[in-house]
């Protein structure tokens, strides 16, 4: 807290306190004394005393508040003898004689100065310049120009260029000075002297915030004038802005949005052309808010150009906005006692020819993008080539996966047939080497069995009718069994007609002479079987594989029936 600046005296009566608190708000001061205390506070000043003796309350104590004087607070009270101090406090002093510190002045028509000296800690929040009392005019715009700077974001510029659906619902928005508007240029012609208070109503409200106003008038030099006019269009636009952004309503960022985008009230600069105004607010508007959108910037633009079209009155309304969302935000009344009362007053001794050549000067002043030195035309047309590219890309990429299936049914089809005429090929293999493999089958053990007929003991006629009976059953049982088996194992079953037929042949030997007949008929089975070779049956699915039994007499049986001639 600060300790104020103040001063006591004492008559015979009335003990007096004058308490010097600039830039404070009436209607928080507070005040209490009670016996030996006295204590007043005004945010950020403090003062406490404690009192020799008690102060008698009899109601003849007041206290007046005197602001042309810069005396806010007077208290007369009676005491009995002089006071001393509780705690140690600090008076303020003058800065001591010495070289002259620079003087930076600011505020409405650069009235003011060395207000932010003792307050800098409780209104750090509201200003972005440091220490302004020290910082001259160009620095100020020099460090803004910076700040902007690297407050910029491309990313999040082009995602509301791109994703614009609640920007252009924004747009579309219509606040009460488009409709008063239209109304004015609708009678302007009927009338000239329609003046446009008859278009802006005040509400009580409003008119309760003017009554505390005091009259005021302001001797203002050429230059100061300018910077007055030209503040109070940048401070327009951001009340255009935060109107339009939040669709009439007031939140917690309405002060915020309002002092940010105004680098008037922000930065206390002191602009020297309308088109420096233009440039300032477009470049914080895509610097700092949640909407950082060019239209923004255009309509707060038109919406400037038609608030001051219609005059005083709507100029007025909106000041007393202003004030009252400054009034309600902590940190940011002060800006209200450094700019908006002086505005509040101002502007109702202002010639209404002054705002029309004023709002004539805007129009005719452009803004593009390019001068806002972010280099967004740039940006946004890199922005715009990658996405023609990624849409390139996904457009040939619907296109790929479109033409592939056609061509995986293609080549399912080509590999069906190719394993079709594989399957073919390999099932024509596997005949040939089954019927090969049948055919080396029976006839090796036919040469075999012939063989061992030559050195085998003879067995009566019996002996070899059984033999040969048992022979033909089991060359029969084998075949049925073959027949229930799959091709896929033909050399395995002629293996064991083979051990049965070699089983069977060694009980008997046949004689030398049907030994050549056998010969004979044995060269004749092997002529056959060269010309033509056991057949099998062709495979299909879920059948057996079939040993056809060629016409040719089989000469086993050729042998049994030689031997019952004999017999």
């Amino acid at each position: 807290m600060i300790t104020p600046d103040f001063e006591l005296s004492q008559d015979p009566d009335f003990l007096t306190v004058i308490i010097r608190v600039p830039y404070v708000r009436v209607s928080e001061l507070d005040l209490f004394f009670e016996g030996e205390d006295f204590k007043f506070y005004a945010k950020p000043y403090f003062l406490r005393l404690t009192l020799p003796g008690r102060v008698v309350e009899d109601g003849r104590e007041k206290a007046s508040y005197d602001t042309d004087k810069g005396v806010p607070a007077e208290e007369e009270e009676e005491e009995e003898e002089e006071f001393d101090w509780e705690i140690e406090q600090t008076l303020y002093k003058e800065a001591a004689e010495g070289p002259v510190p620079l003087q930076c002045y600011y505020g409405f028509g650069n009235l003011r100065s060395g207000v932010f000296q003792r307050l800098q800690d409780e209104l750090s929040d509201v200003i972005d310049v440091k220490d302004p009392d020290q910082t001259p005019t160009d620095e100020r715009k020099m460090k803004r120009l910076e700040a902007e700077a690297a407050k910029f974001d491309p990313d999040h510029y082009l995602a509301d260029f791109f994703e614009d659906e609640a920007i252009q619902h924004i747009l579309k928005y219509k606040p009460w000075w488009v409709d008063a508007h239209k109304k004015m240029m609708a009678l302007q012609g009927e009338s000239q002297n329609h003046g446009s208070h008859t278009l802006v109503i005040f509400s009580d409200e409003e008119r309760e915030q003017l009554r505390k106003f005091t009259n005021k008038s302001y001797l203002l030099d050429k230059t100061s004038r300018h910077l007055v006019y030209l503040g109070l269009i940048d401070i327009l636009l951001a009340y255009c802005y935060e109107i339009r952004v939040n669709e009439g309503d007031k939140n917690v960022e309405s002060s915020w949005n309002v002092r940010k985008l105004s680098a008037t009230l922000c930065w206390l600069e002191c602009f020297t052309s309308i088109h420096d105004v233009l440039v300032s607010f477009g470049r914080r508007v895509v610097c700092y808010p949640l909407y950082r959108h060019f239209g923004l910037v255009t309509r707060a633009f038109n919406d400037t150009v038609m608030i001051l079209q219609l005059g005083r009155a709507a100029v007025l309304k909106c000041l007393l906005d202003i004030h009252r969302i400054f009034r309600e935000s902590d940190p940011a009344y002060i800006l209200n006692d450094l700019f908006i009362t002086d505005y509040c007053i101002w502007i109702q001794k202002i010639k209404s020819k002054k705002l029309a050549a004023l709002s004539e000067s805007l129009q005719k002043t452009t803004l593009a993008k390019s001068h806002l030195g972010f280099e967004l035309e740039e940006l946004e047309a890199a922005a715009v080539l990658v996405l023609e590219e990624e849409s390139k890309l996904t457009a040939a990429g619907m296109v790929s996966r479109q033409q592939l299936p056609s061509s995986e049914s293609e080549t399912s089809d080509s590999e069906e047939s190719s394993s079709t005429s594989s399957s073919e090929t390999e099932g024509s293999d596997s005949n040939e080497r089954e019927s090969s493999t049948a055919e080396d089958g029976k006839i090796n053990p036919l040469q075999g069995m012939l063989q061992e007929e030559r050195t085998a003991p003879l067995i009566d006629c019996n002996g070899l009718r059984q033999g040969t009976n048992a022979l033909t059953f089991e060359a029969s049982d084998e075949k049925s069994k073959a027949s229930l088996q799959s091709t896929s194992v033909p050399g395995k079953l002629i293996e064991e007609l083979e051990k049965q037929m070699h089983t069977a042949m060694r009980l008997s030997e046949q004689p030398e002479g049907l030994a050549s007949a056998s010969g004979f008929a044995l060269r004749e089975q092997e002529e056959n079987h060269v010309s033509e070779p056991v057949r099998f049956s062709k495979v299909t699915t879920g059948k057996g594989d079939f040993l056809e039994v060629p016409s040719k007499t089989n000469p086993l049986l050729f042998l049994c029936s030689t031997n019952e001639d004999e017999d």
